[in-house]
């Protein structure tokens, strides 16, 4: 499959979808993910550690709480353990049954992720437990419309998503459906073989429900996850160019990720610290919770999530190197925003209203001009008109900082303080010095990383 395989290469049929990635997805920098279900109930996970890290008992104690149906089904797991003390020998689906979302607001919700700073927003419309946000074709009672919270959830990120002039994606699992076509549970990191439906019955359900949520919200993204079903890969009547063809018919500007198995992508996609190999000079995109965990994992604390500063540093350093942040966020099951995760991005958002600048319609800064470090800490980005740098730099004790640049590529007299007015940088032997004000000469700044802005000299 593509995912997180850099080597990967699209098939003749795919060839002809192609194309630029259009201007909107590179400007934005940032989006949100947001995952929620009937995991969202017991929201309950073992926070192991993130995703790429190596752990051999990842699937025995699977930090991802979306898994949470999976987790249950493996024999000695602490999740197993955890839903036989809470819920007895209730199965998943009752889980469902007391999704009731009472509390969400989705205009709430979509005006903090604009405050924070993202400019397009995609909620899971279908995970791996195959129960849908929507009333999907061929589900019958099994989503939200018709159990839990009886609502289309999916309608209704989409018109506040619209409403707040954000751009609107689904997120959905084709290559893991545990009810639709249960292979049993995963539980070993080493042996995946037959984890996926491959056949054409699940091909053509899949089909119909990626078509409807095409026809009925006209999604800008199209996220999919865990591959596709290989019945529905090559030319013929279940071929996925079909939903391509509409899709992009529907929607010129969309783009597709990289997760549809060996078929096609627009952007590549890495996830934490798995698929980094991929964040290069294509279109890419990393993807992360605030936390360990996508859907909310109610074990998580201060210790295992992104404050604000950190959330800042972390969206900065991707948008420099070429790519955008998915961060995801995962509602309760009433709907809420848990305290961390709404900590996290309020924090992003006080700093991306001084600052935002240096992160929406950037660029990576063309190599030779300046370079990153980490001692001290700074990225560079250029303004999409190649006339101006940002220099994001977490400040310290020290109020002069040293950063690797070419001072005959900047205009120094021109520097300032986004939110500060000038600063002063001069040039010394390899590099420029940044003479920065002290934090209590800067009572509206933000919590994170203070940006200088730069104009760039042309030749």
């Amino acid at each position: 499959m593509a995912m997180f395989d850099p080597a990967a290469q699209r098939p003749a049929a795919y060839q002809r979808f192609v194309r630029p990635v259009p201007e909107w997805f590179t400007d934005a920098g940032l989006g949100i993910f947001v995952h929620w279900g009937a995991y969202s109930v017991p929201a309950w996970a073992v926070p192991l550690g993130e995703h790429g890290s190596h752990h051999d008992d990842w699937f025995l104690e699977n930090p991802y709480a979306e898994w949470y149906a999976n987790t249950i089904r493996i024999p000695g797991s602490p999740a197993a353990q955890h839903h036989r003390e809470v819920f007895g020998d209730v199965p998943y689906d009752d889980l469902l049954d007391r999704w009731h979302a009472e509390a969400f607001d989705p205009d709430a919700l979509v005006a903090l992720f604009a405050r924070a700073g993202a400019r397009y927003v995609v909620p899971t419309t279908k995970h791996h437990d195959g129960i849908t946000l929507w009333d999907a074709p061929g589900t019958g009672t099994r989503n939200t419309v018709a159990r839990g919270p009886r609502r289309d959830l999916v309608r209704e990120f989409e018109r506040a998503t619209r409403a707040a002039g954000l751009r609107f994606g689904v997120y959905y699992s084709g290559g893991l459906d545990w009810h639709a076509a249960d292979t049993g549970p995963i539980w070993d990191a080493d042996d995946d073989s037959g984890a996926r439906p491959l056949g054409a019955e699940y091909a053509a359900y899949a089909t119909e429900h990626v078509r409807d949520l095409i026809e009925r919200y006209a999604p800008d993204v199209l996220w999919g996850d865990i591959d596709w079903p290989d019945a529905g890969k090559p030319e013929g009547p279940l071929s996925f160019t079909h939903l391509l063809d509409l899709f992009y018919a529907t929607n010129p500007e969309g783009v597709v990720n990289d997760r549809w198995g060996l078929t096609h992508w627009d952007f590549r996609t890495s996830e934490y610290q798995a698929g980094t190999a991929l964040e290069g000079e294509q279109a890419w995109e990393n993807c992360r919770g605030t936390g360990l965990s996508f859907g909310y994992n109610r074990n998580e604390g201060p210790e295992h999530s992104l404050d604000g500063p950190a959330a800042v540093r972390h969206l900065v350093d991707v948008v420099s190197r070429g790519g955008n942040l998915l961060l995801n966020v995962g509602p309760d099951a009433a709907g809420r925003v848990p305290e961390l995760q709404r900590q996290c991005l309020e924090g992003l958002a006080d700093w991306m209203a001084v600052n935002g600048r240096a992160v929406h319609d950037t660029r990576p800064l063309p190599p030779g001009v300046a370079a990153s470090g980490e001692e001290p800490w700074v990225r560079w980005t250029a303004s999409r008109d190649g006339e101006h740098a940002f220099a994001v730099v977490d400040d310290g004790a020290d109020r002069e900082m040293r950063l690797a640049a070419r001072a005959d590529a900047l205009q120094l007299g021109g520097a300032r303080l986004l939110g500060g007015g000038p600063v002063g940088v001069r040039a010394v032997d390899g590099g420029v010095v940044v003479d920065l004000p002290a934090r209590s000469d800067l009572p509206h700044a933000p919590a994170g990383p203070l940006v200088v802005e730069v104009p760039l000299r042309h030749p």
